[in-house]
């Protein structure tokens, strides 16, 4: 998981198109079910999705002009099959912030991560209530919203960590049947700290 075949890093002064194809929200969607359930054709997508063939078409062969995505193997020659090229997506927040419209681009796909937080949560609490997901699952679910203090540098590594942890357990659950698909969001914000004495008298 997450090795360097896998990931796709953008480049924004390179790839400012790419990077604003991404905003739209159901190219996300798309792109993110080719990479949860594998290669899948305009009309099955649809069905996933509520939308018509002709949208989920449209908006694969966008994603595939920036090679987001490109033609599988097909079943047959009646309809294509779609897949992701990769299994991340990611950039430099850096890089962002310093090209010209970056910040705008990075605020829209945050709010697209956060709509796809909402969307993942009402579905996982569907698939426990419904008995899609069994009872062993209910309690190592869940969301947090820890608020350490850390310096920019105790970040970085916290990252890191997190990233290679995650590649290790998907490395060693690969082969159990038991395991499911699991969508991790996770959050790093710093925030500066308040000016409590604003409006105290001197």
């Amino acid at each position: 998981m997450d090795s360097e075949d896998s990931r796709r890093v953008l480049d924004p002064a390179q790839d400012g198109a790419a990077l604003k194809a991404l905003t739209h929200p159901l190219r996300l969607t798309l792109l993110g079910l080719l990479r949860q359930h594998g290669p899948a054709t305009a009309s099955e997508l649809a069905v996933r999705t509520g939308e018509s063939s002709a949208s989920t078409s449209y908006h694969l062969r966008v994603l595939a002009k920036y090679a987001f995505v490109a033609e599988a193997d097909h079943r047959d020659s009646r309809e294509r099959r779609w897949k992701s090229v990769h299994d991340v997506t990611s950039w430099s927040n850096e890089a962002m912030h310093a090209s010209p419209g970056g910040s705008v681009l990075l605020s829209v796909l945050h709010r697209r991560q956060i709509e796809h937080l909402q969307q993942s949560l009402d579905r996982h609490e569907a698939d426990l209530d419904s008995g899609r997901l069994g009872e062993e699952w209910r309690e190592p679910s869940g969301l947090s919203d820890l608020m350490p203090r850390l310096t920019p540098e105790s970040l970085a590594e916290l990252w890191e960590v997190f990233r290679a942890k995650t590649a290790e357990l998907t490395a060693r659950d690969a082969g159990d049947s038991r395991a499911e698909q699991v969508v991790l969001f996770t959050a790093g914000l710093p925030l500066a700290q308040e000016d409590t004495a604003a409006g105290e008298d001197a």
